[in-house]
């Protein structure tokens, strides 16, 4: 049964820019989810980000991201929820674009537990999904997490992670908000067109995290070396979200 928020729908006013005019098209709610950013360097960021897409910098910073999280209630619209398909974990390693005057994610990888959501998402809109053996068990606060791709390039994330804080909303202007405060991602289809798919969800409900992560390989399986220092942490119990269908640019 989905325990999805529906009230979303009217908390618009923290927006950047207005919901878009059509409907949307599916529900997802991110839980458990960690937020671990790294700086890198914006050159090599741009040696792998098409084109089309401009990088999209905090005081002239890049940051790249590696976040873990399992979704719940992924469903199309009047689809119920279904067992097996609707609930699964999901890692993405992202880094920040817009076009425009629309900041987004870009995704260099997107890790699954469903093998039919991630063979979708790769015929449908062109997502780098992988498949990948992933287990999550949670324990109080604790989150244990461990995922490993099943196919090349080779990509592993395995560690432990929990809340150290109370939920608070980003401050417009802050590097936090930056990271996380984002209604769009950007991509390219089969025919190399690039497109927005545009996300509504309320403001995120960031709290301070600590985390220790015995294995991390999934910035590297792209071609990103990761600063060896420790990555600004943050952590959020749930999102409700809604998605709308792809617009080309």
């Amino acid at each position: 049964m989905s325990d999805f928020n529906y009230g979303i729908l009217t908390e618009t006013a923290h927006r950047p820019w207005p919901v878009p005019d059509g409907p949307w098209v599916m529900t997802q709610t991110w839980n458990d989810l960690l937020f671990a950013h790294w700086p890198v360097p914006s050159d090599r960021l741009r040696e792998l980000v098409p084109s089309p897409f401009d990088l999209d910098l905090f005081d002239g910073q890049a940051w790249i991201a590696v976040v873990p999280f399992h979704m719940t209630n992924v469903s199309p619209r009047i689809v119920p929820a279904l067992p097996g398909i609707s609930a699964f974990p999901e890692l993405n390693v992202r880094t920040y674009v817009r076009v425009g005057d629309k900041p987004g994610v870009f995704f260099f990888s997107l890790d699954a537990g469903s093998a039919v959501a991630a063979g979708a998402a790769r015929a449908l809109l062109n997502l780098p999904y992988f498949s990948a053996d992933m287990k999550v068990e949670t324990s109080g606060r604790r989150v244990e997490y461990s995922s490993r791709r099943r196919s090349l390039p080779a990509a592993e994330f395995r560690g432990s992670y929990q809340a150290e804080g109370t939920p608070r909303v980003a401050v417009r202007g802050t590097l936090e908000h930056f990271l996380t405060e984002r209604y769009c991602l950007y991509a390219v289809d089969h025919a190399k067109r690039a497109y927005r798919l545009e996300i509504h969800h309320p403001p995120w409900p960031l709290e301070s995290a600590g985390a220790d992560v015995q294995v991390n390989t999934m910035a590297a399986a792209v071609g990103i070396d990761l600063p060896d220092t420790a990555p600004l942490l943050h952590f959020a119990k749930r999102l409700d979200v809604v998605c709308w269908a792809p617009d080309r640019i």
